[in-house]
């Protein structure tokens, strides 16, 4: 926390502040009142920041990525250790694809297994009838019947043995 304290804030981030709201005011001049309030949001929130206590909050947190990631990067026993975790996603992803193949497997030989479904068999004097039987034409509308009447229908699946 020295290091934050050394700095003096106010009048940085109150001169990004003051650097952002000009260029917001040409902004506003050049490509519209939408671009310029767009960049003035922007250049109020450093000195935002440093008002609300929020500043010393993103220095903590970013002096602390910055030594995870130098420590990372400088250590042997780190990359050692990433090198397992990259291990361990490897194994895990095969070990998912051997498992899916394994239950796809079994699912086509239980399937191979099982009996297939047969249709039901009728009776051959029923098929033999129904051969010798003449299919009548496919007549018009009868007249006096509403179009919602469905016996057309019935008798064609009368006629096909559905029924």
């Amino acid at each position: 926390m020295e290091t934050f304290n050394a700095i003096a804030w106010l009048p940085l981030c109150a001169g990004v502040t003051a650097v952002g709201l000009v260029l917001s005011f040409m902004a506003f001049r050049r490509r519209g009142a939408a671009s310029g309030m767009r960049m003035a949001a922007w250049a109020l929130l450093p000195l935002a920041a440093y008002l609300t206590g929020a500043l010393q909050a993103v220095w903590t947190i970013g002096t602390t990525v910055v030594g995870f990631v130098t420590s990372l990067v400088f250590n042997p026993i780190v990359w050692a250790g990433v090198a397992v975790a990259g291990l361990s996603v490897v194994l895990f992803v095969v070990s998912g694809v051997l498992r899916g193949r394994k239950l796809a497997a079994g699912k086509k030989r239980a399937d191979s297994d099982t009996p297939a479904r047969q249709q039901p068999v009728q009776p051959t004097a029923n098929k033999a009838a129904a051969a010798a039987q003449p299919k009548p034409a496919v007549t018009g509308r009868k007249e006096g019947k509403s179009e919602d009447d469905f016996s057309d229908i019935e008798d064609l699946l009368k006629r096909r043995g559905i029924s």
